[in-house]
């Protein structure tokens, strides 16, 4: 590789996500144009490149940088030039060249090394000095540690948090225990730390590597849905992943028991293993749950049968005798669950239960685990629902880790607390809501256990009504109304593994038939750009809902996204449209918000309303972009405007496909589904139940009919490792049965 040094005259462009720069530089003889990933140089900088020289066939001659290293200026003209960029805090042109001209050469030694001499310089006092000393260290080290960490492809910003926890000795850390990281930044995981380790000379079999690899195939479980494994597939999985003997594995496993950062259960006739974190929570569910359920629910004096009969005089509504257990067993219990797939009268009943006990004094809190979910909560009941995480008062700690403020000490107020879409809600979740509960404050879970279980560890619902020790009551009448729509009807044939009947006169669903993926692809794209909105007079960006079950190929949805995109909002002006991370961003285009924000601002610029707070899930629409100031405008709930800066897009993502799992809570008019080949694990019944179920009016699936049957024949429900059933039983037996 060729190398130069040169000072950084000019940031021609700076992608911010990635660090990717475009830069000129000036060297000794010429002015040179650089490119390459060099995050948070700034102007002013001297640098050393190491890299190659190119021809571009538009801009010609260039420097492709695969490393570079910031080098202190040398040279007076160099120094000035540095600190006149403004990079120090409290040093603009006039003071650079007012310290400049006392201390020379010696101007960078000064400020790094005394910099109390800095205070001979007439407008630096011991209050301007502070800023100076701290500026000028955070930035020599930050840049740094950004150039020592890029090639490992650690960002700028996990950059900044290593070198604000460790400051000065960042290296020296990073070098003598890359795995410490794992622990102690939050966004660094086992790969990135297992690359530096190896890169720096680390041994496989060391201490840090062995238990940090087995700590992260745990968490690799939990992110897919698992609270625990079992003993010989984590052996299993740890010898493939570390390359080390079993017994160095083992003993490993047993330290790390020892030290309280896993937990090994006796199950059976084997062994399970969680993560310490997880162990607790599945306990703490489980005995909090039975808490509320056996202990401690109140009775209110009345006579139930009698409050019923009022109820439906009184709102001219008859209830099911499904309904009224329902009912009942809300007032009569701690905990209840209330199950039911589409068109059973969930929504009615938890409406009755809402007003009788509202009537009887009661107060009655309602939440959902998404945004979507509570704003539906909200439209069903008339009454205002919250998610679960902002009912509990969700915020970060210094280190960005997820807390609570509601909890045993500061409980809800409130004596009952309905939550609908109780199957998303994972352990984690549910340990914290647990906790947040009175224990005179009566539970009541609303879900469809036939859905996707929760993106996070555990199969919570499922566990609870499989275990016997809660009351649950099914609704599985479906009311003669919703006899009428297809889309229910086939909501309950394929809960039932029986095939779909599609396409008949006046229905609400179709099938049509694509033996190809680029058929498939045309025929969606023929559906959303005209044909359906025409005929069906709905609106093809907000009302139609492209449901993929997967991410990759053809019909998966990035490339619908980019699609779909061309179809929907085409291009109009090259000034209304941006590219970041590998996206194009256009002014017009649906968008999602991928995670939960409950600290984002928002206004609404014709009411001059504001606020704060966006939801994971949420669906709005990009109404301007500022390129000057890197900021996207959008629209969400018809008024809400919220402003992300461009390295925020990680929080955004495209919406006009996405996946079953994150239209979990939602509804829309027209759901059309693509059906072709995928993983079994993506080929299941509960996916494509789901799917269907989020339509309001219109059910259009498109693609190839054996796959569709080999959904509908694959149930994989409850492929989990999750054992609260199991403890929750026990209980039962031990406790309740005898």
């Amino acid at each position: 590789m060729e190398k130069f040094e040169g000072t950084v005259v000019d940031i021609i462009f700076s992608n911010d996500s990635n660090g990717y720069t475009v830069a000129r530089l000036k060297t000794e003889d010429y002015n040179e144009i650089i490119t390459g990933i060099m995050p948070g140089i700034a102007s002013g900088e001297n640098i050393e490149v190491f890299g190659e020289w190119n021809i571009h066939e538009n801009y010609g001659r260039q420097f492709q940088v695969k490393e570079y290293r910031v080098v202190v200026p040398s040279t007076i003209s160099g120094i000035l030039a540095f600190l006149s960029s403004g990079v120090i805090t409290g040093v603009g042109e006039k003071m650079a060249k007012k310290i400049v001209d006392k201390f020379g050469i010696r101007t960078l030694e000064v400020i790094q090394n005394s910099p109390q001499e800095l205070l001979s310089i007439g407008g630096i006092g011991p209050k301007k000095l502070a800023p100076i000393i701290e500026s000028y260290n955070e930035n020599m080290g930050v840049k740094n540690i950004i150039v020592s960490l890029s090639p490992y492809g650690i960002s700028p910003k996990l950059s900044m948090k290593i070198y604000r926890k460790y400051g000065s000795k960042s290296l020296e850390i990073i070098e003598s225990n890359p795995y410490r990281l794992i622990e102690d930044i939050v966004g660094i995981g086992f790969k990135i730390a297992d690359d530096i380790a190896s890169k720096t000379g680390i041994e496989k079999n060391s201490k840090y590597r062995i238990e940090q690899g087995i700590m992260h195939i745990l968490k690799e479980a939990i992110n897919d849905g698992h609270t625990f494994l079992p003993e010989d597939k984590l052996l299993d999985t740890s010898i493939e992943l570390l390359g080390v003997p079993e017994d160095l594995i083992e003993e490993h496993i047993y330290n790390l028991a020892i030290e309280r950062k896993i937990v090994v259960e006796k199950y059976g006739d084997y062994h399970i293993i969680y993560l310490a974190k997880y162990h607790k929570a599945e306990i703490d569910v489980c005995n909090n749950l039975i808490s509320l359920a056996y202990e401690n629910h109140r009775d209110l004096k009345i006579d139930i049968n009698e409050e019923i009969e009022a109820f439906e005089e009184r709102e001219n509504i008859y209830l099911a005798n499904a309904q009224k257990q329902a009912v009942r067993a809300a007032f009569e219990n701690g905990v209840m669950v209330l199950t039911g797939g589409p068109g059973t009268g969930k929504t009615t009943t938890i409406n009755a239960i809402i007003k009788l006990f509202r009537i009887n004094g009661q107060k009655v809190v309602l939440a959902a685990p998404t945004g979507r979910a509570a704003k539906r909560m909200t439209e069903t009941t008339g009454k205002k629902a919250k998610t679960i995480h902002r009912l509990l008062e969700m915020a970060f700690d210094v280190d960005d880790r997820l807390i609570f403020t509601k909890n045993e000490d500061e409980p809800v107020d409130a004596d009952v607390i309905i939550i609908d879409e109780a199957s998303m809600i994972d352990i984690f979740l549910m340990d914290n809501l647990l906790k947040a509960m009175s224990n005179k404050t009566r539970l009541i879970l609303v879900g469809d256990a036939d859905q996707l279980p929760s993106v996070g560890a555990g199969n919570v619902l499922g566990d609870i009504i499989s275990s016997g020790a809660i009351t649950v009551i099914s609704l599985t009448e479906i009311f003669r109304q919703a006899q009428k729509s297809d889309i229910i009807m086939n909501a309950h044939r394929i809960n039932q593994g029986e095939d779909i009947k599609a396409n008949s006169k006046g229905t609400d669903f179709y099938f049509i038939n694509r033996d190809n993926e680029s058929g498939i692809l045309e025929e969606i794209k023929s559906l959303v750009g005209g044909r359906l909105s025409s005929f069906y007079k709905c609106d093809s960006l907000k009302d139609i809902q492209v449901l993929s079950p997967m991410r990759k190929g053809i019909v998966g949805v990035t490339n619908m996204n980019i699609e779909l995109q061309k179809i929907l909002n085409p291009v109009r002006n090259e000034w209304l449209e941006v590219e970041l991370m590998k996206r194009v961003f256009r002014v017009g285009d649906k968008v999602m918000q991928i995670k939960n924000n409950y600290s984002r601002p928002w206004e609404d610029e014709k009411s001059i309303e504001n606020g704060e707070g966006i939801y994971n899930g949420d669906i709005g629409y990009i109404y301007h972009i500022d390129k000057q100031n890197k900021l996207i405008y959008i629209v969400f709930d018809e008024y809400k405007i919220f402003k992300y800066k461009y390295d925020e897009l990680d929080e955004i993502e495209h919406c006009f496909c996405t996946t079953v799992h994150k239209s979990q809570g939602s509804e829309f008019p027209v759901v059309i589904i693509p059906m072709t080949w995928g993983p079994p694990m993506l080929l299941s019944r509960n996916l494509i139940y789901t799917a269907v179920t989020r339509a309001k009016k219109l059910v259009i699936i498109v693609g190839m009919k054996k796959y569709l049957d080999r959904m509908i024949e694959n149930d994989i429900n409850n492929d989990r490792y999750s054992n609260l059933g199991y403890k929750l039983s026990t209980f039962r037996i031990n406790n309740i049965v005898e």
